[in-house]
């Protein structure tokens, strides 16, 4: 190529990227930032809202600041942008992400079938990893011993999940909230109830448009804070000319040394308040799968940083002039000329960022269900171009409902912010845990590195976290109550379901018993395919024998179908469909292993099966061996499956392009003539589908404990009623379903 050219190349990739960043950092600003950028509203007012009081000297005030700007530039500046952003899993963030990043380099998953394989996934290769450190050795070796110890990392990532639910009820309650309270400055007079009023319609606005999916008012929302952000920094230089310049002293520490030593405990009391500053800080990295790492970077330190920080100082040089207007100041300290304007600017910022924490809420939600720890809920992905857009019907309404509770029921942000921050600092501290493993086991680095990490982010966030806790009883109560109830939805499903799969794993019938039904019980092989949804990924299971044992009659195909969620964001096309034979190639049994991530969207019952039905004619026409899935072949079959995965499936358009005539003429696919097997498999398919499902009854063993009985026959059996139809949950046709009922004694 000619030098020339391949600098003009290299020059459009390079002015390519650079647009797409710059592009991807601008649309940020409406889905990471908005919680972060509204946080000014109500930090001083809440900070201020205990026992802690303003004297003559600025001391109270100044000390705030300088809290608020280090804990800004310690927390989301060093911690998240630094570091956690560099612990994304193949571009995805948030807790789950670090759980994965874990499972799969270390192989300590509890959500995942191990008996599956996952290693093929190209995608996800590790490469040359860095040389095994020995307290990775120590950890690793931990995990492999003892099962409680991934039991206990289990338990810690859900409840930082549940805390995340926890902030999807608060954060849309404060952030209105606060935002409307903003009338009373005009009018004084006007009763509180009215300004309740007024933020429980917004949230029913706000929850109803939902279902028409971010991707549709998503435009609105980068411009929107853009402008908020604009407005904030604005008001913050003309307060720190007009009132006081001196506020930028704040930036020496001195002045948290000395706020500690004159306000003693009140001033440990109020950090709870402060903390409130930092909200919204772990969107940057849960929202990570949406942009890159540069685009969150850019936006933070070069836009959103700074304007925070312009702001608090503003709002800080008002207040040391007007300390009369301590619970009012943010609005007070705006000028007379651009209040309302200001006022309607920050309104819809706030419900930009609550949209921002219902999508989050949504997506972790969608995550927990695919991992088998939340029932099943109907997940509607609103847009065809971002996956990560969804909409989730049942839990928006809950969601609605709990915040207008909240709104009515605390009346006030102060009790809000008390539970507000408990949820925040809970969710950073897991992180930060999680973030120690990743960097001694993952990372491999030195020990002292993972450490240090834990000293300087996790000793100021327990700092936070002991001043949060002491005001339970002021509020503090509710994150607790919402963790507690969704830790036990997920845990009980999480754990009635590994116990359903072990008794399906158990009672599964082995193939010669399988074989040897055709002459014991004269089964007759009716025209058409059959789709047998099993859990197990060797073997039948009981299901289908139960029904052959009632019904000696069964399809001309059998596909038995194992569906299987791993711990990885997205599975390639390529390598998603894993398929095998079940016994000699008369029988025409197959199995197919379906692998998603914990992000895929599933696709409907037509797409799906004619996607499976062209990988077994793609594997028959690869000419597949017998390859087993029963009894002492199993890891056989699984080689097998590891070397020859279906790539490349060749859309055979077998229902309407190419038919049994068709074939009957040696119509050649790929230059191989019809072999008899895919005739029959089109055959069969044009005669017609059929999906058989299990509909179970699980119940505790008689000989069961009464806690055991408690949580399977009646928590786990109200979940497994009230959720959806697991038919349903697939899309599967209800003119096409086969139910076998029966009764599991785990």
């Amino acid at each position: 190529m000619d030098p020339e050219a391949a600098e003009s190349v290299t020059r459009d990739s390079r002015l390519k990227f650079y647009k797409t960043t710059l592009c991807l950092a601008f649309q940020s600003f409406g889905v990471v930032f908005g919680d972060l950028s509204t946080s000014p509203i109500y930090v001083y007012q809440s900070t201020f809202s205990g026992r802690l009081r303003l004297h003559e000297e600025d001391d109270e005030i100044f000390g705030v600041l300088s809290l608020v700007i280090w804990t800004l530039t310690l927390i989301p500046l060093c911690k998240y942008i630094i570091f956690v952003l560099g612990a994304d899993d193949n571009g995805e963030g948030g807790t789950f992400a670090l759980y994965s990043l874990l499972c799969r380099r270390v192989k300590v998953s509890l959500l995942s079938a191990s008996h599956v394989p996952d290693d093929d996934i190209s995608t996800y290769d590790t490469g040359q990893s860095r040389k095994e450190t020995r307290a990775s050795s120590l950890l690793k070796e931990l995990f492999d011993k003892h099962h409680s110890s991934r039991v206990v990392l289990l338990l810690v990532v859900l409840l930082g999940t549940s805390m995340v639910i926890g902030d999807g009820v608060l954060t849309p309650s404060m952030s209105v909230l606060s935002a409307v309270n903003g009338i009373k400055i005009k009018a004084t007079g006007l009763h509180e109830n009215y300004t309740l009023f007024v933020a429980c319609m917004i949230l029913m606005g706000l929850f109803a448009l939902q279902h028409f999916g971010t991707h549709r008012v998503g435009f609105l929302f980068a411009p929107i804070l853009v402008a908020w952000l604009l407005c904030i920094t604005s008001v913050g230089i003309y307060n720190i000319i007009h009132w006081n310049r001196g506020v930028v002293s704040a930036w020496s520490p001195y002045y948290v040394y000395n706020f500690f030593k004159k306000a003693g405990k009140d001033g440990w009391s109020s950090l709870g308040g402060i903390l409130l500053c930092i909200t919204g800080a772990e969107a940057m990295f849960a929202d990570l799968g949406h942009f890159s790492q540069l685009s969150i970077r850019l936006a933070f330190t070069i836009v959103v940083y700074p304007c925070l920080i312009l702001a608090y100082m503003g709002e800080a040089a008002y207040l040391s002039k007007h300390k009369e207007d301590l619970h009012r100041s943010f609005y007070k300290a705006i000028p007379e000329a651009v209040f309302w304007p200001v006022f309607i600017i920050a309104t819809l910022a706030t419900i930009v960022g609550s949209q921002a924490i219902i999508s989050a809420t949504f997506s972790v939600i969608s995550q927990c269900r695919a991992l088998k720890c939340f029932p099943r809920v109907k997940v509607i992905h609103t847009s065809n171009q971002i996956h990560g857009q969804i909409y989730i019907p049942e839990v928006n309404w809950i969601l609605m409902v709990l915040c207008i509770v909240v709104v009515i029921g605390y009346g006030n942000t102060d009790m809000i912010g008390n539970a507000y921050g408990l949820a925040v600092i809970t969710v950073m501290l897991v992180t930060t845990c999680l973030m120690f493993l990743v960097i001694v086991m993952v990372w491999k680095r030195n020990t002292l590195s993972a450490v240090a990490f834990v000293i300087v982010f996790g000793s100021l966030e327990l700092l936070y976290f002991s001043a949060c806790i002491i005001k339970v009883q002021q509020g503090g109560w509710l994150p607790i109550l919402v963790c507690l109830v969704v830790l036990a939805v997920m845990g009980i499903w999480h754990y009635g379901t590994l116990k359903k799969h072990s008794y399906e794993l158990h009672n599964r019938v082995d193939l010669e018993t399988l074989l040897s039904l055709s002459t014991n019980l004269g089964i007759y092989r009716v025209p058409g395919i059959g789709l047998i949804y099993s859990n197990v990924a060797s073997g039948v299971p009981p299901m289908f024998a139960h029904l052959v044992t009632n019904f000696p009659a069964f399809h001309k195909i059998l596909i038995f179908v194992t569906l299987q969620y791993l711990t990885v964001p997205k599975v390639p096309a390529k390598q998603q469909i894993l398929v095998s034979r079940i016994g000699p190639s008369e029988f025409c049994l197959f199995h197919c292993v379906v692998r998603y991530g914990y992000k895929d969207a599933r696709k409907d019952s037509h797409a799906f099966e004619s996607h499976l039905i062209e990988s077994i004619a793609e594997y028959l026409q690869r000419g597949g061996q017998d390859y087993e899935v029963g009894g002492s072949k199993d890891k056989l079959a699984l080689n097998h499956w590891q070397s020859n995965p279906v790539m490349d499936v060749v859309p055979l358009r077998l229902e309407n392009e190419v038919g049994a005539a068709a074939c009957k003429k040696k119509v050649r696919f790929r230059g191989v003539g019809c072999s008899k097997q895919l005739l029959e498999l089109i055959e069969a398919r044009e005669s017609g589908l059929a999906y058989m499902m299990g509909s179970t009854c699980v119940l505790a063993c008689e000989s069961s404990s009464f806690l055991k009985k408690f949580v399977i026959n009646i928590v786990y059996g109200f979940l497994r009623r009230n959720c959806r139809h697991p038919a349903t949950a697939l899309g599967v046709p209800h003119t096409s379903l086969i139910e076998v009922g029966m009764v599991y004694r785990v």
